[in-house]
């Protein structure tokens, strides 16, 4: 098994976030893959973006807000 580090991206409505996650990769044909708990960051992160909770989108990922 190994490990990748990645920042993956989400944008939502003028708001977008840099969120680290870790690919997990087997010697299968079903890799790689994100841990639940990384999935769930990525989901709780489009959430507070989507609701504009900027604080709690904050101390998940790095944010960043849209040029017009």
């Amino acid at each position: 098994m190994n490990k990748r580090h990645h920042t993956k991206f989400i944008h939502q409505g003028q708001y977008a976030a840099a969120v680290d996650i870790e690919w997990v990769e087997f010697d299968t044909g079903w890799s790689p893959y994100l841990s639940v708990e990384d999935a769930q960051k990525l989901d709780e992160v489009r959430e507070a973006l989507r609701t504009g909770d900027l604080k709690k989108a904050g101390q998940l990922a790095r944010v960043f807000q849209r040029c017009p």
